[in-house]
């Protein structure tokens, strides 16, 4: 017997309203489309609808159509039939009789799969591959998209007589950023789930200045980038201080935003980071020194800016830069300034 794996977290008017329509929904097994931007849990709408309905103890069965080939997505749902004496192979549709099916990015399909796709749906039978033996199935199902499908039928890109289909209701999922009042939920139990991964002995919440900013950004990456920000966030605490001792100050939104020296590395910032962030010299820079010479003076300038940035705290320093703090003690050492 299957049980829901997640639950929904949330405690805003909007998200109760989506509770309530999900509730409503499960209980028709009828077919429904869900929609919502990326990270917005649309796999965990779906599974919801499943294990809230009738057939909550029956197979559910999720196909990512995004992952797959036409021929092989062709396969991969109604299976396929060998005359050489091959044993045939059976497709999720088969795998879920009884039970729901969930397709996700469904947009991905082409217009040929559609309108078998349609078919199964609308008569509850298929042909799998070379065989011409009729396979009846009951099943429901649900399917998701990133993209409005009306739209995909104004492009010729999906069959409106599917979209009739799929469409017997729909579920929109709300972004994060209309929805403020869920971050810090959603935040605490993202880091209590971090936090328990890093076997710390418990998780110190976020500083009054940190959820403000959560609550502030637009999130384009919904609730998937808020619950890898709070692990990134949560595991870099964890290892400036080796513990988490207290609440977490910063959060480590960029994973691509990298120390000073790769910013001074790049065409378009290595002007500003000679010019105002570390010299603020904007004369030419002093072609009779060496090369080793050159990067021992500019790595001395990274050092003064962190220093003088971070209040001359070696820990917020070497995190400024992008250091651990042994990289920062040794760099300090090597520009003797061991104290």
């Amino acid at each position: 017997m299957s049980a829901i794996s997640q639950q929904p977290i949330g405690r805003s008017a909007i998200f109760y309203a989506l509770l309530d329509k999900v509730s409503n929904a499960a209980a028709l097994e009828r077919p429904v489309l869900i929609m919502g931007e990326r990270g917005t849990g649309k796999e965990l709408i779906a599974s919801r609808l499943h294990f809230l309905s009738p057939r909550w103890e029956q197979s559910y069965i999720r196909v990512n159509c995004a992952a797959f080939t036409d021929e092989m997505l062709d396969k991969e749902l109604f299976g396929q039939s060998f005359l050489d004496g091959r044993e045939d192979t059976n497709g999720r549709f088969y795998l879920a009789d009884e039970g729901t099916l969930f397709l996700d990015n469904i947009e991905q399909t082409t217009l040929r799969l559609q309108e078998k796709l349609m078919r199964a749906i609308e008569y509850g039978h298929f042909e799998a591959g070379l065989e011409t033996e009729v396979q009846e199935v009951d099943v429901r199902i649900i399917a998701a998209s990133g993209t409005d499908l009306r739209e995909c039928v104004a492009k010729g890109t999906f069959r409106e007589d599917l979209l009739d289909r799929l469409a017997f209701d729909v579920v929109h999922l709300p972004p994060l950023r209309i929805r403020p009042d869920d971050i810090a939920p959603l935040a605490e139990h993202f880091g209590r789930k971090a936090s328990g991964g890093l076997n710390a002995e418990s998780f110190p919440g976020f500083t009054p200045e940190v959820l403000a900013q959560l609550e502030s950004l637009s999130w384009p990456g919904n609730v998937r980038e808020l619950k890898n920000v709070i692990e990134r966030s949560v595991a870099n605490s964890f290892l400036q201080d080796e513990s988490l001792s207290h609440p977490i100050e910063r959060l480590y939104l960029d994973p691509f935003e990298g120390p000073e020296w790769v910013k001074a590395l790049t065409p378009t910032s290595s002007h500003k980071v000679e010019d105002k962030s570390v010299s603020g010299n904007t004369g030419p820079a002093n072609t009779d020194a060496t090369f080793n010479d050159r990067v021992m003076t500019f790595e001395r300038r990274l050092i003064d800016e962190a220093l003088s940035s971070q209040d001359h705290h070696q820990g917020k320093a070497a995190n400024y830069l992008g250091l651990s703090y042994h990289q920062f003690r040794g760099l300090l050492r090597k520009h003797g300034l061991k104290k």
